[in-house]
């Protein structure tokens, strides 16, 4: 047999990643490059720590670039067809079928359920699935349940997506002692956090009435009305940010309401003229200059009406730095509508994550409506004031041509 070559490794990362960036459908939101790296750190992590030699460990990072490529032709017997896509790519290199059979081995052995027969087979399950014991777990889970709907219409309510997760990882097991000892505590902490999560969700009826017992003794001890408005405070708050976002919606409308007016008005008065007293400027030389200063009255107030309705085109980007230093507002869609999905929903999660982010890009998002809204109402103060100067002074330039004719 040929000898490996040394960069074996590099050259399976190369055509795993171009497969997959130029082949793998969007709506696999999970089974993406970015979890087929994290899988392939997390085997490289445990394969150093159980100090496996060169060959076994090139084999292995073998096995994590090409165990889902399957995922290309649809998630059903996936595992099947990575395997097999490994098998060429090391036979055309001279590999042995004993070790073409323990990558192929590794990479079924992923299938649900998991059924590794070796070392190597057993670390690749647990990198496979090493999120459920680390801090992305949110984020990778949230994207299953994306994946679900997109690739298999399957829409999941709050209370079914909560079963579906706990039973997942209350089924699952770590294969070897490293992972368990080194992501077995995390996993546990999520098991516990997505049963809070379901109680404050879904609380039983024994849940209600200790909810009851418990607000009733915080208001108890004392006479005083300071313990019930801390109680009140978080609604209060919501109430004045629901409150404003409500009155500068209303606002808006009114005043992109106002400019219709103006410029159907105008648009009716600038058609009239047009097609009534500009054909009489030959036999009644006197009405050309206040049949000028009507329309140039009404082009002007159409301008100013425009004006402010006319949308302000923004970059629609922000990016993590951005988020990460709190310097972005998510909330409004000028700002995100250019970023990629996986970084709005990465962006979203902290801002969700982080109170005083969410308050600060709610009090942003008022402050900049509130901007555009003035901005909106001084351009319609002088439309309304033009038109209603420019019809004065057109009424009377009328009544003076008129006069004088």
């Amino acid at each position: 047999m040929i000898d490996p070559i040394k960069d074996l490794v590099a050259v399976a990362e190369s055509y795993a990643s171009q497969y997959i960036e130029e082949n793998m459908s969007k709506k696999y939101v999970y089974h993406d490059l970015e979890h087929t790296q994290n899988v392939v750190r997390s085997c490289k992590e445990l394969g150093e720590k159980y100090f496996l030699n060169e060959k076994d460990m090139q084999l292995l990072l073998v096995a994590a670039w090409f165990h889902d490529l399957g995922y290309v032709e649809g998630p059903e017997d996936h595992e099947e067809r990575g395997a097999e896509k490994a098998s060429v790519f090391l036979k055309d290199r001279g590999f042995s079928d004993e070790d073409i059979l323990k990558v192929k081995n590794s990479i079924v052995a992923t299938k649900m359920p998991q059924s590794p027969v070796d070392l190597l087979g057993k670390i690749i399950c647990d990198s496979d699935l090493n999120h459920l014991g680390k801090d992305n777990y949110w984020d990778r889970c949230v994207k299953v349940r994306q994946e679900l709907m997109m690739a298999k219409n399957r829409i999941m309510q709050e209370d079914e997506w909560l079963d579906f997760e706990l039973g997942f990882l209350e089924a699952h097991n770590y294969h070897t002692d490293i992972a368990q000892a080194s992501w077995g505590e995390k996993k546990k902490e999520h098991i516990k956090q997505l049963y809070k999560l379901k109680k404050k969700l879904f609380p039983t009826e024994e849940d209600l009435l200790n909810r009851k017992k418990k607000k009733k003794k915080r208001i108890a001890p004392t006479g005083s009305n300071v313990q019930i408005k801390q109680m009140n405070l978080g609604r209060g708050v919501e109430t004045m940010y629901r409150a404003t976002y409500r009155t500068h919606v209303n606002l808006s409308a009114m005043a992109d309401n106002k400019a219709n007016i103006m410029l159907s008005i105008n648009a009716i008065i600038v058609s009239i003229v047009v097609s009534t007293l500009v054909p009489q400027f030959d036999d009644q030389p006197h009405l050309l200059i206040p049949t000028l200063l009507l329309l140039g009255t009404c082009l002007m107030a159409i301008v100013y009406a425009t004006l402010s309705t006319k949308p302000k085109v923004t970059e629609g980007r922000f990016s993590r730095e951005d988020i990460e230093q709190k310097k972005s507002n998510l909330l409004f869609f000028g700002n995100f509508y250019n970023m990629d999905l996986e970084d709005f929903h990465w962006g979203m999660r902290e801002m969700i994550k982080d109170e005083d982010f969410l308050y600060s890009s709610m009090t942003q998002d008022i402050y900049w409506l509130g901007k555009v809204l003035a901005k909106k109402y001084q351009l319609l103060s002088v439309c309304y004031n033009v038109f209603m100067y420019g019809l004065i002074l057109s009424v009377i330039a009328f009544g003076i041509s008129y006069a004088f004719a």
